[in-house]
């Protein structure tokens, strides 16, 4: 009976003490996100930030060490640890830590989007909303764009940062294609006049996929509506007759009769590059220019967006609800926000990617620096993209546009 007690008392305190603790956090959270922004950086000073991220890209690994980390510790006093690992595996980590209660981690910064972003929220693995807290954002983010309030339909909240954001665009020879469709009826029309010229990648890819997609958003009327609704197999089955009924009239047309198509975006490639087509398309409006480099893409090769709008991609960064230091956290992630970062990952000398700034909101001696970025020419004016950029919606429909497709174009006669 005395040892019965004796447990049930020790289980008491450490419930109690579990409690305690996930208060304390609680309690120092707040009053973090309570100060003034200097309050922030001076707590910041001489501190370490551990920044969990993808390792697999050299030119990305460079720009963090290179370029961010020796700027950190010059202007901040920051020292800056890049740990390469894939988001699954950190979230795993930090899901793991969580159910252990346990309140000081090792990670500060972890570079997340899409699904893994969805998980984290729902699961209580962030800290914030401390997006709106940083300067940088609040002076040349546009916080209404939808590919910053939305990441792939679930709704930031101020959650996480952008970083960055890459865009679906469409590449041609212009050899051979001298007037690009501008809408999906003119490249319906297009495909027609040039039967086994075009094809798009199986769905089960991501870039053929991003297609359907854009082509889902027509078939709505309105991204917007979609975001509104969410996930909803019933609403999507009503708003999709246009889609299927699009991809069913060109098939005939397509490369191989629409009898195949190719399993993913290095195949379509392949068949761009060997002039058995004469368009392809992925999901960065960057990504020629390399391939034109290495002579794989002919050197007249050049890109389009649709005007019925392009998927934009934005990747974010959050920090860990047990980030032992936060307001380091947030210091180094304004600083990537600032033009001067923003402006050098845009170079492709390291990374080549977009900013995730609004051009429109920097100063006209970045602007300027902005305009004498040669991406190459193959790349669009950030204008232009920026004019026809949409944002991703809930990942669940990437699922019912895989399994319908079968259904509604492959199994249809």
């Amino acid at each position: 009976m005395k040892k019965g007690f004796i447990l049930i008392f020790v289980i008491a305190l450490f419930i109690l003490s579990a409690c305690s603790n996930s208060f304390d956090a609680t309690k120092k959270a707040e009053t973090l996100l309570n100060k003034n922004w200097s309050e922030i950086e001076k707590e910041s000073m001489n501190k370490t930030v551990r920044m969990y991220m993808w390792g697999g890209d050299t030119g990305i690994n460079q720009y963090i060490d290179e370029w961010v980390a020796p700027r950190l510790k010059s202007d901040h006093g920051i020292t800056l640890k890049r740990v390469p690992m894939d988001a699954p595996e950190f979230l795993k980590k930090l899901a793991n830590e969580k159910r252990a209660d346990q309140d000081k981690g090792n990670m500060d910064i972890i570079w997340i989007n899409g699904e893994n972003f969805k998980n984290a929220k729902e699961n209580g693995l962030l800290f914030g909303p401390f997006a709106n807290k940083l300067p940088n954002v609040n002076k040349y983010v546009d916080t209404k764009d939808l590919n910053v309030q939305y990441d792939f339909g679930t709704e930031v909240e101020n959650m996480e940062a952008p970083w960055g954001k890459v865009q679906f665009a469409y590449q041609y020879d212009e050899a051979k294609v001298t007037n690009p469709p501008q809408t999906f009826e003119e490249l319906k029309t297009w495909v027609k006049d040039n039967p086994g010229k075009f094809t798009y990648p199986d769905p089960t890819d991501f870039t053929g996929n991003a297609f359907l997609r854009q082509l889902f958003y027509v078939s709505v009327g309105d991204v917007k509506n979609i975001l509104d609704t969410g996930y909803d197999e019933s609403y999507a089955n009503k708003n999709s007759t246009y889609m299927w009924e699009y991809l069913n009239e060109i098939k005939p047309y397509l490369w191989r009769q629409g009898k195949t198509y190719p399993n993913d975006l290095t195949e379509l490639d392949r068949l761009f590059s060997k002039g058995e087509v004469y368009l392809t398309m992925g999901y960065n409006e960057a990504r020629a220019e390399k391939l034109i480099e290495k002579n794989i893409f002919p050197r007249t090769t050049k890109s389009f967006v649709m005007k019925s709008g392009s998927l934009g991609n934005t990747h974010f960064l959050a920090i860990p609800y047990n980030s032992p230091n936060k307001a380091g956290a947030m210091t180094t992630i304004n600083f990537l926000l600032s033009p001067d970062a923003q402006l050098t990952k845009l170079q492709s000398t390291y990374w080549g990617e977009n900013m995730s700034l609004d051009p429109n909101k920097l100063s006209k001696k970045d602007q300027q620096k902005l305009k004498s970025i040669d991406r190459g020419n193959s790349v669009l004016p950030a204008e232009t993209l920026k004019q026809y950029l949409q944002p991703e919606v809930d990942a669940q429909y990437v699922t019912w546009l895989k399994e319908n497709w079968i259904h509604e174009v492959v199994q249809k006669k």
